[in-house]
């Protein structure tokens, strides 16, 4: 056996970024107090700056290191603190302002898959503005079941599976109630999966199961029924199968450091991207 080797890394003036005035702020709050705990226990020297109550764009940076992003939802993901800390040439965690952009707008990360050949639902975009009629026009044309999602929201806010017409007004009601546009998806019938990456190493598959109608917020964070499974019967050529179109969907947005895709398998064990 190879003997175990301890890498020692030299102590680091780390900034976490947690909450913020996104929708998912309590959330970030809570991620963000853990990544403080973590690095605090490896050494570090971690101070928590939180951007809902100070002003990033005429904060101190210097004898900082590094910045650790825990914030979620807009602000935190959609390119805009990432510009920020380009600016001010501060090294930080996560993609560059670019893909954050294109991966926090689901509709754009969408239209790259399409692109890039990756596999995914079909989806129609849709505004507050629009019709109800062409709204409703354009749900049939997607089929029954279908999901209903904010373009650019996380945590599976506002989300909604519809599984019949008459549902649609008030998933419509709960999708703009955080976004301006959203989407009409197919829903895939089968299992749920995320994998992260960091760069292009993928951290090993995760199944997801919850014993609610689909994986929303609260299977996500209240729910003690729903597990992650690290164990779980699958062919090596489906679990490839499904790495690979992962690793297809952050090439695609040029994402990097860490990353998490979600997908959806169905009953043909085909991996379907979600974002």
């Amino acid at each position: 056996m190879g003997k175990h080797t301890d890498v020692t890394i030299e102590p680091m003036a780390v900034i976490v970024l947690a909450g913020g005035k996104s929708a998912e702020r309590d959330i970030s709050l809570e991620s963000g107090t853990a990544v403080a705990a973590a690095l605090a226990s490896r050494g570090h020297h971690v101070t928590t700056v939180d951007p809902a109550e100070t002003d990033l764009t005429q904060y101190n940076w210097s004898g900082t290191d590094a910045v650790f992003v825990a914030l979620h939802g807009t602000f935190g993901e959609d390119g805009q603190v990432q510009s920020i800390m380009e600016e001010a040439r501060i090294p930080f965690t996560g993609s560059d302002s670019a893909a954050s952009r294109l991966a926090f707008s689901k509709s754009a990360s969408k239209e790259r898959f399409v692109q890039q050949n990756v596999p995914t639902p079909a989806y129609v975009l849709i505004h507050e503005s629009d019709d109800g009629i062409r709204i409703d026009r354009q749900a049939r044309k997607i089929g029954h079941p279908l999901i209903v999602k904010p373009d650019a929201q996380g945590s599976s806010l506002g989300v909604s599976l519809v599984e019949e017409p008459g549902g649609l007004p008030r998933a419509l009601t709960e999708c703009f109630h955080y976004d301006t546009f959203g989407m009409l998806e197919t829903a895939i019938a089968g299992s749920e999966w995320t994998v992260g990456f960091l760069d292009d190493l993928a951290m090993p598959l995760i199944k997801i199961e919850t014993g609610r109608t689909f994986f929303d917020f609260k299977a996500k964070y209240s729910d003690e029924t729903t597990s992650y499974q690290f164990e779980f019967s699958l062919p090596t050529n489906v679990v490839r199968s499904i790495e690979q179109a992962a690793r297809d969907a952050c090439q695609a947005l040029g994402t990097s450091g860490l990353t998490r895709v979600d997908l959806r398998l169905d009953r043909q064990n085909r991996p379907w991207v979600l974002e």
